[in-house]
């Protein structure tokens, strides 16, 4: 397939949907659905094939997404039904004060985010930013895009996240120094993408009243005495010690051996989020008083709201799938390989490719460290931990609505279309155009 049929497909079909979802109102998943098989069929594939892989590419993202949002939903109620978050809500706005709150989301965006995905994290915290943004009164944008890319952030840009960690293999980058300049780097990087930006943007975005799912969140019947401080804590923390645990299992147990294995159990995601999520249940439950009645109730009725987020992500991801099987993502990536740039900003913009073709962050960097380790190897002069850096940021471009995240942002936020493109896309752009900047400046005195 030639490049430019490739890149008009892309631009096609990314500009339909924004078409037809944004102006003509049509449902984005049925959107996405014909939008994506017809792409297919356009770069040359049989009918039967496209649909095969809408059908694989949204599987294997709900696979993984799906368990995720579910028990992240239900934690969530409980947090919320029991007065935890607003417990939390009152002691950081007691700590902070109320006009730096988007601050304060950013810092914990950025220690929630170390251990694990964007979207756990996201789930894990989006009750406490309906929270905050209610309880004292702050523009909902101005307490979750903060939050959102601190998280966004840390996924692309520190370890241990799984791309990061395929980065550093990639490249032979030293871990230590990686995360130490991805701490540097990525920390004002968060604030001028989330707080800054935030306040920029809000003025100028309408919600049309609150999101379905933050209504989940909006206990008119909270018992006045709300769960103590410590205890809410760590309840939302469970999945990521759980996780952090499970990330240092080699380290502290022979590989292989049973402790190791069941270290290695505890900490993956879904389990570790099933498990803060039973725990919840009790804590957050049974100990305030709940019934078993009543928790059933609480979970049941949350799980309503996330159907559409659900079918929209598992799109997203076929969507992205229909880019990688039909050769537009390979056509795409060859033309950004073959241009004669720098090495980091060579690195970043396979990277920046594929996050439009792909969709996935981490597929985005995984592919573009694999591309350009090789070339790195025989050259000199260039930080591997810089280019572990640059790959991550590129990984993060423009939002795009074939990434899970993107329908993600929207749904939660009650965003339409055109206004999750004007604050998640531009806030991972920016993510992405700073990242690359303060790498190249960083590169004048690391080598």
């Amino acid at each position: 397939m030639s490049p430019i049929l490739a890149i008009s497909l892309a631009t096609a079909a990314i500009g339909a949907v924004v078409l037809l979802i944004g102006r003509y109102k049509l449902n984005p998943f049925i959107v996405l659905v014909c939008v994506s098989i017809l792409l297919a069929i356009c770069a040359g594939m049989p009918p039967q094939k496209a649909i095969a892989s809408f059908e694989e590419g949204a599987g294997h993202v709900l696979g993984h997404i799906a368990t995720v949002i579910a028990l992240g939903t239900m934690l969530g109620k409980m947090l919320a039904e029991s007065g935890g978050a607003d417990q939390i809500a009152l002691t950081i706005t007691r700590l902070a004060g109320e006009k730096r709150i988007s601050w304060a989301m950013m810092v914990i965006g950025l220690l929630i985010g170390l251990p694990v995905f964007f979207e756990v994290g996201f789930v894990l915290l989006i009750p406490l930013a309906f929270t905050l943004a209610r309880r004292t009164s702050t523009p909902l944008l101005l307490v979750a895009l903060p939050m959102a890319a601190a998280l966004s952030v840390t996924h692309a840009m520190v370890p241990p996240h799984p791309a990061t960690l395929l980065a550093l293999a990639a490249y032979h980058a030293d871990t230590g120094r990686t995360i130490f300049w991805g701490v540097i780097i990525g920390t004002p990087i968060a604030a001028l993408a989330g707080p800054v930006y935030a306040r920029f943007i809000t003025p100028h975005i309408r919600l049309e009243g609150e999101a379905a799912l933050a209504e989940q969140f909006a206990s008119k019947d909270r018992p006045t005495d709300m769960p103590p401080f410590l205890t809410t804590v760590l309840t939302i923390l469970a999945p990521v010690l759980l996780m952090l645990l499970g990330s240092a299992a080699d380290l502290v147990t022979p590989p292989g051996s049973m402790p190791n294995t069941a270290l290695h159990f505890v900490g993956n995601t879904d389990i570790a989020l099933l498990l803060a999520t039973v725990l919840s249940f009790y804590v957050l439950g049974l100990a305030r008083g709940f019934s078993r009645e009543t928790i059933l109730h609480f979970t049941t009725e949350c799980l309503g709201p996330t159907a559409l987020i659900m079918l929209l992500v598992g799109a997203g991801g076929g969507f992205g799938r229909e880019l990688i099987d039909s050769g537009v993502s390979k056509a795409i990536t060859d033309v950004a390989v073959g241009a004669h740039v720098p090495l980091l900003v060579l690195a970043w913009l396979v990277a920046v490719v594929v996050r439009v073709a792909a969709g996935s962050a981490t597929v985005a960097m995984s592919t573009a460290s694999g591309i350009v380790g090789p070339i790195l190897l025989h050259s000199h002069g260039t930080s591997p931990e810089l280019m572990v850096l640059a790959t991550g940021a590129g990984s993060v471009a423009l939002g795009p609505m074939n990434d899970a995240g993107f329908w993600q942002i929207k749904e939660y936020l009650g965003l339409t279309v055109g206004q999750a493109i004007k604050t998640w896309s531009v806030v991972e752009t920016l993510i992405a155009v700073l990242g690359l900047v303060f790498c190249l400046l960083a590169s004048l005195f690391i080598h």
